[in-house]
Order: C-alpha cells, then structure tokens, then sequence
C-alpha cells in the first residue's frame, strides 16, 4: 500500500496528494536534531514529492503547515525550492503558520498535490529485479552521510524509465518496503541485508527500491553508480 492518495477526478486523470511531517527536528531548544529549518523543509518536501512520482504523479504544488514559528518559513521554502531545483521543476508553495500559540519543539506537515494520466502505471511483462539505491539513514546521520543519500534528480531519472516501479524507504525499513514489490515472496537477498541493515529506518526516504527488467540493470548501474545494491 502507498503512502499516496489517488483520486481519479475524470476518466483520463487522477489527483494526487502525498505528505510527510517532522516533530522535533529544527532549531527551538528542545528539539531533538538541532538543523536549519531550511534542512527540514527540504528533507520533508524530498519524502512527499518521491512518494508522488513513485505513483507516477506529476508534482503542481506544496502546502506547508509550519507549527516551528513566523521565522521558520522562509528557511522551509528554501528547503522545498532546493528540492524543486533538483528535480528542475518549478511551481507553487503555500500553506499555514501557527503564530497564536508557540511550541516548545518545532513541527512540520507538508503535503505535494499533483496529477497523473489513468493510463500512466502499466505492468511490465518483462522478468525483473529489485535494487537498493542508496542506504538507511536517520536522524544525524543523514547529514554525516550524504554520500550515501539517494539525490532526488536520481530518482526522478530512474522513475521516467519505462517498466520502473521505484519506491521510497521510510521510518518502516527495507524489508518493509521490499514486500510491496516482491512477486516471489522470498524477501530481501543477503546480498543486501549483509551491507544494510533491512529493518533500520530510512528518515528522510535517504534510500528506495527500484524493481525494473533485466535489460534495464547496466543503464540503472550507470546512473546509480555506487548507491547500487542488486
């Protein structure tokens, strides 16, 4: 099951609408990772908008719902333009503020409204493998490790592949993900659980899983270049 919500609204498109939140994450004092609010908005935004191509949405807009304060949201938005530069696209943020009542932590929701075409998600007859690009990474150590960070253009590339099915990693773990893809119910190869650990969690969809045909591996390998495990 994905994290999206899917709404056809007529026989040829459907809305898409996919979010994340953080709690505790950004610069009030008692926040347990203390980051710039420009880091949150753009690790939130990378987790909605990869959750929407995943599902073959096409992003339109951002909606921010900022508990971190008035002073927050210019650094939230330039998280989320981040993003939108990665991926080479452009279009509008919105959203909401609470300014009557201040928290002691800081807190984000953050929703990517897109769309796609009814005929968009096709199944590929072709025999195919499943991938780890990028590794598990939470909390710090998202930013001791950005090598090992899968980057949004990166995933945007890989998802335009024809007979692609990719999938973000969340806070559930690999092994999670892993059944959502898996025809053959042998879960995760050791292959991958000896370099990763499959039940640690992602955060920030640092990593995700791409099933794809076989004649596809060298120009996924090619792209990927050391984020890939299969």
């Amino acid at each position: 099951m994905r994290d999206s919500l899917v709404l056809p609204f007529s026989e040829s498109e459907s809305l898409i609408i996919s979010s994340d939140n953080s709690g505790g994450i950004g610069l009030k004092e008692n926040d347990f990772v203390q980051v710039p609010y420009e880091i949150v908005g753009y690790y939130s935004f990378r987790v909605a908008v990869m959750e929407c191509l995943s599902v073959g949405g096409n992003p339109l807009s951002v909606v921010l719902h900022n508990f971190c304060g008035d002073e927050a949201w210019e650094g939230l938005s330039r998280g989320v333009k981040q993003g939108l530069d990665e991926l080479a696209m452009d279009f509008p943020i919105t959203g909401s503020t609470e300014t009557n009542m201040p928290l002691l932590q800081s807190a984000l929701g953050l929703i990517v409204i897109g769309k796609r075409r009814n005929d968009r998600i096709k199944q590929s007859n072709h025999s195919r493998k499943i991938a780890l690009i990028g590794r598990p990474l939470v909390g710090e150590d998202v930013l001791k490790q950005q090598e090992w960070v899968a980057p949004l253009f990166l995933y945007k590339s890989l998802c335009e592949l024809e007979g692609v099915e990719a999938l973000p990693v969340g806070s559930k773990g690999i092994a999670y993900e892993w059944r959502q893809l898996d025809r053959s119910g042998e879960g995760v190869p050791s292959y991958i659980s000896n370099i990763v650990d499959i039940e640690k969690s992602s955060g920030p969809s640092t990593c995700f899983l791409l099933a794809y045909p076989l004649y596809l591996e060298e120009e996924i390998k090619r792209q990927a270049g050391t984020l890939f495990i299969g």
